[in-house]
């Protein structure tokens, strides 16, 4: 029976009993049964299962490429809910062509000729920035441009604007932000 559990069950099975243990790339890769969309399927254990999986980016402890599972629990996760029909449209309109880096569905990828273009639907303003799943906001991009467009603006913003959109927010956000990069930061 476990030969036939997917990726992404492998993976939560290996997080839910790894709980508090730093893992690393290689041996997640390994465990996903060495597929070249194992980094998506850890997403998709975050972003549709809820499960809070820490990365350098939330913990400054931890060096790209590890993750960390500190609880079984899943926190609520953003539901999926583009049809069929919309992601249809998405896709004839925009020639069935990442919007990003024009790579064409089935060719191999321009920045990686071992995989074939495989297309998903992004949103440009994400879910959680309070886009909706309406055609309008959404867009074809390709595997490799998608995994790294979770959440983020395409430009950073500078540290003045940050810091002056931080100065602006409310006195709960601004805690909110220092909760998080006590987080981030435990021993700073």
């Amino acid at each position: 029976m476990t030969s036939k559990q997917g990726a992404r069950s492998k993976l939560r099975d290996y997080f839910l009993n790894n709980i508090g243990i730093v893992l690393e790339a290689n041996d997640l890769r390994e465990v996903a049964g060495n597929i070249s969309e194992w980094a998506r399927r850890i997403r998709e254990l975050r972003t549709e299962e809820g499960y809070l999986i820490l990365t350098h980016n939330d913990l400054s402890e931890l060096k790209p490429g590890q993750y960390l599972l500190n609880t079984a629990k899943p926190e609520p996760a953003f539901e999926r809910n583009i049809s069929k029909e919309t992601r249809a449209i998405v896709l004839d309109r925009n020639g069935f062509t990442c919007q990003q880096c024009g790579a064409v569905a089935g060719q191999p990828h321009p920045y990686d000729p071992s995989r074939k273009t495989r297309l998903h639907i992004g949103h440009i303003i994400d879910k959680s920035q309070g886009g909706s799943d309406e055609p309008d906001n959404l867009r074809a991009l390709c595997s490799v441009c998608n995994e790294g467009a979770a959440n983020l603006t395409l430009d950073r913003p500078s540290l003045h604007k940050l810091l002056v959109q931080i100065r602006r927010a409310t006195a709960s956000d601004q805690r909110e932000v220092l909760q998080w990069l006590l987080k981030k930061f435990p021993n700073k």
